[in-house]
């Protein structure tokens, strides 16, 4: 175990880890970035380099980031703090919130023809939501099929695959539900779609909009004071450009400005898969609480067996093998940050030891250049928010030795 105080980390570790990221930054391939790496009592961060590629802004502790993908393993604490209520129960059908989904017809194969179909088996439940396996989502293994087409030409998402549309989400719910499942409800993990609808299914149970529920539940009595689905404007001189380098040039095009971009108000549909923004701190508060059992200070946030559903693995051995091969065909994924194996609810969950991390280490990246995980083994939680996008494999780089040079910088 480790001892109190301040020697969760070596000084020699933290040094290190701060210079393999300035070396990230240095490069200029990376503008800026937080790290944040929490043990114990311990709480490091580093804040290097400057908000944007060309001006000398510096990158602060409290500066705000797109989340990306990130959001889906705090978006999801919604739905388990309605289990924990009662208010919901893992398998019951959606139908009752989400009639739109009722009676799916499923595709015979995942590259068949929209009208080759049979009926599905069961309803999609709760559960197969908060595992990712109701039959919808984006499967990277068959982007050239006529069910990925029609996602983009029904504009369920917009062409680059991840962002919702502008619109409410029962116009969403409708343009999803005109299409069939790619797979029987259960059967197997596909990425995406479900962490949206758990953001519909929340607003239609308890009547509020899903960020107020979040705010009440999970942000306020954590203490996330930054944490929304856009960043106000006496806020917005916080939140960085987004950039997408250019894959071939490197160029900083710039994918999502801050002032009057996507980020700059409300969002029509917040994305319970993709839309949250936050900072360091804010999420280290959330994954020190997973951490804790669901627990915060003296104030529980959500049931002890809530947080060990969500943040341990929920997959069959085939779910597993399907989910692996999905995250080889995933860019960021390809890039070196997907040796995980399982899924809980809402994250990844490692299953198999494949890099520096254990196994139980849980927690999920995002397409913005974001990296949030924690592990129980060690008590640590580590963050690294970057404005760079994953169109180049710099930033993923950049996470791959941030996480390399944190385990090593545990001393005990």
């Amino acid at each position: 175990m480790m001892g109190n105080g301040n020697n969760g980390f070596s000084e020699a570790g933290l040094r290190r880890l701060r210079e393999v990221l300035e070396i990230h930054v240095e490069s200029k391939k990376i503008p800026g970035l937080v790290a944040l790496v929490g043990r114990g009592e311990e709480t490091h961060v580093e804040a290097i380099g400057t908000m944007r590629h060309d001006d000398g802004e510096p990158m602060r502790r409290d500066t705000i980031f797109r989340m990306a993908s990130t959001t889906k393993p705090v978006a999801v604490a919604a739905t388990m703090a309605l289990l924990d209520e009662c208010r919901l129960r893992l398998d019951d059908p959606i139908d009752t919130w989400l009639p739109e989904l009722a009676d799916r017809k499923v595709l015979k194969q995942p590259d068949s023809p929209l009208d080759d179909t049979v009926p599905a088996r069961r309803p999609i439940t709760i559960r197969d939501l908060l595992t990712s396996t109701s039959g919808l989502g984006l499967d990277t293994t068959a982007m050239g099929s006529p069910m990925m087409s029609a996602y983009f030409e029904q504009k369920v998402y917009g062409e680059n695959g991840w962002m919702l549309p502008a619109v409410e989400p029962d116009e969403w719910l409708r343009r999803l539900s005109a299409l069939p499942l790619m797979y029987q409800p259960g059967e197997r993990w596909l990425y995406n779609v479900s962490d949206d609808l758990l953001g519909v299914l929340v607003t239609r149970v308890t009547g509020q909009p899903f960020e107020e529920f979040l705010r009440m539940r999970i942000f306020e009595p954590l203490g996330m004071k930054d944490t929304g689905f856009h960043v106000p404007a006496d806020k917005i001189h916080r939140l960085p450009p987004l950039y997408s380098p250019d894959p071939q040039t490197g160029e900083f095009t710039v994918e999502d400005p801050a002032e009057g971009g996507r980020h700059s108000k409300p969002p029509a549909f917040p994305s319970s898969g993709g839309g949250l923004d936050s900072t360091a701190d804010d999420y280290h508060a959330y994954f020190r609480m997973l951490l804790n059992h669901g627990m915060h200070g003296t104030e529980r946030i959500l049931s002890r067996p809530a947080v060990e559903l969500m943040t341990t693995n929920r997959l069959t051995p085939e779910q597993l093998t399907a989910r692996e091969t999905w995250a080889r065909n995933v860019v960021h994924l390809a890039h070196g940050t997907g040796q995980h194996g399982g899924w809980g609810f809402g994250m990844a969950v490692r299953t198999y030891r494949g890099d520096y991390a254990p196994i139980g280490q849980f927690g999920w990246d995002g397409g913005a250049g974001t990296t949030t995980y924690a592990d129980p083994e060690n008590q640590l939680v580590g963050i690294l928010l970057t404005q760079t996008g994953m169109s180049t494999p710099d930033s993923a780089r950049a996470m791959h030795d941030f996480w390399t040079t944190l385990y090593q910088a545990i001393d005990d």
